[in-house]
């Protein structure tokens, strides 16, 4: 059990000033461990949501619903992701963290190629299930990192880089998988060395899945992992040594924050989530568009609107922050979902197309300022020793509630009260709106906890 609230990066007075003005490691080598994660975080994101946009070519092969898509992209993968980052969040507070990250990436990248080698529903499940399992490992691990090597007025920039490489991957997902698709169109089946023939769709898989193996060699063998600061201390200047009960303690002890804080952007990375899952799906049936012509068009909008909404959202954060806010990443939150609500409801309930995409590009930049503002939050009020798994709860909740629940529902919507896979656009609007609403109710709320939770920790 942790004995004192002394923190190893804060005297004993003016402790909440010299926490949010400590020295951090600096320098060109920090930014390089932040690029060499975001590079693992792009080849994450391509092999979670290159599966999106070949949604009618596996329906076709394998002979599944809409609904049982749904389970292959969201419940498969966020299940696993999920709760298999308990314990690895648990490694990363107290093991090597690059090491950790290495092999989760090196294992996630050769899933993604099983997932090309998938024959039925239940092998494309379980490859699935085996790239949430390494994902896990990288963002506790990696946010963890970052807070040992920058201050908290920089902490949001490094968060927002990293967080980049999600929409960054995101939309290379999208236009790689758009050029292959276009490229083998006229193919049934590909020879391909090794691996035998396959569809377009499975050469898809391969081919973004293995450089993710070089990365993980990249970081194993380039990365070291920083001192830790912010540690909570004994009456000895000692680290002290926590375990699982003590990450629920000191949830307990803030538990209006994170309850805000938890479930605010659990629904507003549900909103976002709904858009990336199903826009693909929306855009091929109600105007026509063919996969290729999707993945350009939805790939250039997440790699222009989403990466400026991410680098945004961490620099309002770093702003506010300089400015004396200490609910900064709660306050970022609330401009964000107030200006997302109405391109949500609207861009779905259009009957031309240009229109639509222009409804869609606000609505992926403000669905974005979550990605580094959750996560800044988290580490701000958390101690070194319970940080990454204090974001692995977090993410544990949001992929169960934003990608297993939220895409699942939009396909129980379609599927179930509309029974016409055309109303795609609908549903997503409908749980879409919802969870901004939410979202914006509880963000609201927690500002003023979060900034009482600061003075709480950081106090004289």
């Amino acid at each position: 059990m942790m004995q004192t609230e002394t923190r190893s990066d804060v005297p004993n007075t003016e402790a909440e000033h010299a926490h949010t003005s400590t020295p951090a490691q600096s320098g060109l080598y920090s930014w390089y461990v932040v690029l060499l994660c975001m590079v693992a975080y792009i080849f994450s994101f391509i092999d979670r949501q290159i599966l999106a946009l070949m949604i009618e070519p596996i329906k076709a092969d394998l002979h599944i619903s809409d609904t049982q898509f749904s389970l292959l992209h969201g419940l498969a993968f966020s299940l696993f992701y999920a709760f298999m980052g308990l314990p690895l969040a648990y490694l990363a507070d107290r093991f090597s963290r690059p090491k950790l990250i290495a092999i989760g990436v090196v294992f996630w990248s050769v899933a993604t190629v099983a997932c090309g080698l998938s024959k039925n529903f239940i092998h494309l499940f379980l490859s699935r299930v085996g790239v949430g399992v390494g994902e896990a490992a990288l963002s506790p691990a990696a946010y963890s990192m970052f807070s040992d090597m920058f201050s908290k007025e920089k902490l949001g920039r490094a968060v927002a880089v990293y967080s980049i490489g999600s929409f960054v991957g995101g939309g290379i997902a999208f236009l790689v998988g758009g050029y292959i698709i276009g490229l083998l169109k006229d193919m049934t089946l590909i020879s391909v060395p090794v691996f035998g023939m396959l569809k377009p769709w499975q050469l898809a898989f391969v081919i973004v899945g293995l450089p993710g193996v070089l990365i993980g060699l990249l970081v194993l063998l380039t990365v070291k992992d920083p001192k830790r600061k912010g540690q909570k201390l004994d009456a000895n200047g000692q680290a002290v040594k926590v375990g699982f009960k003590d990450t629920f303690v000191f949830l307990r002890k803030h538990s209006k924050t994170f309850t805000c804080h938890y479930l605010g952007f659990t629904f507003y990375a549900m909103a976002l989530y709904c858009i990336i899952s199903w826009a693909p799906a929306f855009y091929i049936r109600k105007f026509g568009l063919t996969p290729t012509q999707t993945g350009y068009m939805l790939g250039a909008v997440l790699l222009i609107a989403n990466c400026l909404g991410v680098w945004c959202a961490g620099w309002l954060n770093d702003h506010f922050i300089k400015k004396g806010r200490k609910d900064a990443p709660m306050l970022v939150g609330v401009i964000g979902i107030a200006g997302l609500v109405i391109p949500m409801m609207t861009f779905t309930h259009t009957d031309s197309l240009v229109l639509s995409v222009v409804l869609l590009v606000p609505a992926m930049f403000f669905a974005s300022f979550p990605m580094p503002i959750s996560t800044t939050a988290m580490q701000m009020l958390a101690p070194n020793q319970l940080r990454a798994q204090i974001s692995a709860i977090f993410l544990l909740i949001s992929n169960l509630v934003a990608v297993g629940i939220g895409t699942t529902l939009v396909a129980l919507i379609t599927d179930k009260v509309f029974a016409n896979p055309v109303m795609v656009g609908s549903s997503l609007s409908i749980v879409g709106t919802v969870a901004c609403v939410l979202t914006f109710v509880l963000l609201q709320r927690g500002c003023k906890a979060f900034s009482h939770s600061m003075e709480t920790e950081f106090k004289n």
